[in-house]
Parts: structure tokens; C-alpha cells; sequence
């Protein structure tokens, strides 16, 4: 009977096993190698994508600030323009306002009352002045009364005129005859559109008699 020896062909076969084991556990870290390296181009990209929607975010923000600034701007621009359209509108309604001001206080002047200075703060009147007697001043009070453009003045300060006061009058030629100084707050009276009105209504009556 014939006899083989199988020990050659088994050590090969062994061989062979290591190579390949060898092999698959080079491929396996090769392909763990190549996924690692996938895994972090991709985490790579996605950071990179990030940042650079981070920026283009950073960037419109800054954009809306600058925008908003400039709303701002125009906001207090157009608040300025507003306050100054407000002070123009109140000097051109106050305007006429001053001239039939002026008028009735010239108007309600009586003989032996003159004024030395006239302040207005809001709707109210000093009228600082000199008067012969406190008749005169009452008298002035009940003209100022009766006038449609003033209410009811209060009568702050009525008081001798000093002797110094007297010398200066004299060395202006003015009789020293005003023995009094008087200080008055005069209201306003708010009725100025009405009394214009009133004013228009004739003006009307006359166009229409005319036709």
C-alpha cells in the first residue's frame, strides 16, 4: 500500500489562511481608514457649509442694523421737521393774533396810564406800567375786562413811584404826575376764530347785497 505525505500541502494551506487573514484584516483597515476619511470630508463640508451660512447671516444682520440706523435717522429727522411744521402752523395762527393783540392793547389804554413793558408767556400778559391814581388803574383793569381779547386781569404789584423814578421822568421831559407803579397778569382769551368769524359774516352780507 502506498503512503502520501500530507504535511506540505497542509503547512501551504495554513500559509495560505494567514496570507489571506492577513489580507482581509489589511483591507478592513484600509476600508476603516477610507471611511474615517469619508466621515470627516463630509463632517468637513458640513462645518464649511455652516460657517459660511454663519457669515452670509453675520452679514445680512449687519446690513438690517445698518438699515435700522438709518430708519432711526429718518425717525428723528421727521420728528424735527414735525416740531418745526407744529411751531410754523402756531406762529402763522398766532399772527393775525398779535396784531388784534396789540390793537386792543392800545385801544384799552386809558388817560393817565401808560406801560413801560409788556411780557407774554403762553397765554398770559405782564404788563408792567405807571398810572396817575388807583383809579386809573382800576379804570385800566375794567377796559382790559371789557375787551373781547382779554379775561379778567389779576393785579399783582401797586406801589409808589420811587423819587429817583420821578427825577428820571423829569430829565425825559414827562410830567411827574404818575404816582403809581402797577404789574398785571392779563389771560388770554381763547376766542380769536370766533371773533374772526364774526368779522367775515359782514364782509359776506355786503358781497351778497352788492350782487
Amino acid at each position: 500500500m502506498a503512503r502520501i505525505n500530507l504535511l506540505p500541502w497542509r503547512e501551504e494551506r495554513r500559509r495560505q489562511q494567514k496570507q489571506e487573514f492577513f489580507a482581509m484584516l489589511a483591507a478592513g483597515a484600509v476600508a476603516g481608514v477610507l471611511v474615517v476619511l469619508l466621515v470627516s470630508w463630509q463632517m468637513n463640508q458640513r462645518m464649511d457649509y455652516q460657517n459660511a451660512r454663519n457669515r452670509y447671516l453675520q452679514n445680512e444682520i449687519k446690513k438690517l442694523d445698518q438699515q435700522i440706523k438709518e430708519i432711526k435717522s429718518l425717525e428723528e429727522t421727521r420728528a424735527k421737521l414735525l416740531a418745526r411744521k407744529a411751531v410754523i402752523e402756531e406762529l402763522q395762527a398766532s399772527r393775525s393774533q398779535m396784531v388784534h393783540l396789540f390793537d386792543a392793547l392800545v385801544r384799552t389804554i386809558p388817560e393817565g396810564v401808560r406801560l413801560s413793558s409788556i411780557k407774554q408767556q403762553g397765554q398770559i400778559l405782564t404788563l408792567d406800567g405807571l398810572a396817575q391814581s388807583n383809579a386809573r388803574v382800576s379804570a385800566y383793569m375794567r377796559s382790559l375786562d371789557n375787551n373781547p381779547w382779554f379775561d379778567t386781569p389779576d393785579l399783582m404789584v401797586i406801589k409808589a413811584v420811587e423819587k429817583d423814578k420821578k427825577e428820571k421822568e423829569k430829565s425825559f421831559g414827562l410830567e411827574a404826575s404818575y404816582k403809581y407803579q402797577f404789574t398785571l397778569k392779563v389771560p388770554l382769551h381763547r376766542e380769536e376764530d370766533e371773533q374772526e368769524s364774526v368779522d367775515e359774516q359782514p364782509a359776506k352780507g355786503k358781497k351778497g347785497g352788492g350782487k
